[in-house]
């Protein structure tokens, strides 16, 4: 199963009405393919121009490790030096905490990820997650 553009723009946008209803700092939220690559992109108005890079960051270490963010967090800080080879191996393009959500097919198959930052890394997954419920997913936060 592939993630269609459709699908990823409607995770967009609950993710970012989800913010608003809980009065969040502007979310920047991404939606990346099983392989990494963008399908889709929205930064809200008022979030920093970087947040790109962050929101990115997030879902690409999620779906090139098949590890959730909050996962990623807890190997960061059981085993630092890991991490810090794996930031080395993708270039330095993994943002491991929450936020960054797997998102998975009904054999638990990835099939892509969700990255929102913006809040904390939290909020930023509670975000991510009430998107992809909306959309009839399956997240892994």
């Amino acid at each position: 199963m592939a993630i269609s553009l459709r699908k990823a723009r409607s995770i967009i946008r609950k993710a970012l009405e989800k913010g608003r209803e809980m009065e969040l700092k502007p979310l920047s939220v991404v939606v990346l393919d099983a392989g990494g690559h963008v399908i889709a992109f929205e930064r809200e108005d008022g979030a920093a121009p970087g947040r790109f890079a962050i929101a990115h960051g997030k879902a690409y270490g999620s779906v090139m490790l098949g590890m959730a963010g909050t996962a990623q967090m807890q190997r960061a800080e059981a085993q630092a030096y890991f991490m810090a080879a794996v930031n080395g191996v993708y270039g330095g393009q993994v943002v491991p905490v929450p936020g960054g959500v797997l998102l998975r097919d009904r054999k638990g198959e990835v099939i892509g990820a969700v990255g929102v930052t913006g809040d904390t890394s939290d909020n930023d997954a509670i975000a991510a997650m009430t998107g992809i419920e909306f959309a009839g997913l399956t997240g892994e936060a």
